[in-house]
């Protein structure tokens, strides 16, 4: 290959819709990273596949989420929220505030986690946290996928 070639890469759809799920599992726990990328990065190289990208990345990032609720539920009950940090004490008032319909927000950095966490420790209903969790994280995909779109 000349040093001035151009690289060619490319993926398959199924490899692409695969790396999509996991990408979108792993960046909903508490790990770092950005599924919105890897799903633009997928629509580009396969527009037609936008449908399937996005019903993989809400159950990824929903079934991510859920680790992290779950997580929380490993917590003892016992723990006092005013003797945890502010920011995660800030966070589960909020949640015990509004229940699981603030897990819209699930797909927020930073406060996402906290939030799925929260519900968890505060053992707010699994399939509530669960369907206002991928709500939230569906309407976040079908907006990059309506920017992709709109390229």
């Amino acid at each position: 290959m000349g040093e001035n070639a151009p690289m060619d890469f490319a993926f398959t759809a199924e490899a692409g819709l695969a790396g999509l799920f996991l990408a979108s599992f792993l960046s909903a726990t508490l790990l770092p990273g950005g599924s919105e990328a890897v799903l633009a990065a997928l629509l580009l190289a396969h527009p037609e596949q936008a449908p399937a990208a996005l019903l993989l990345a809400t159950v990824g990032n929903t079934a991510g989420g859920m680790v992290t609720y779950y997580m929380g539920r490993l917590l003892p009950q016992k723990i006092d929220p005013e003797k945890l940090c502010e920011a995660v004490s800030t966070r589960t008032a909020l949640v015990r505030r509004r229940g699981a319909p603030i897990l819209l927000l699930a797909w927020a950095p930073i406060v996402g986690d906290a939030l799925c966490a929260a519900a968890g420790w505060l053992r707010l209903p699994v399939l509530q946290c669960a369907l206002w969790m991928a709500a939230g994280k569906a309407a976040r995909y079908v907006l990059v996928i309506a920017s992709m779109a709109a390229l």
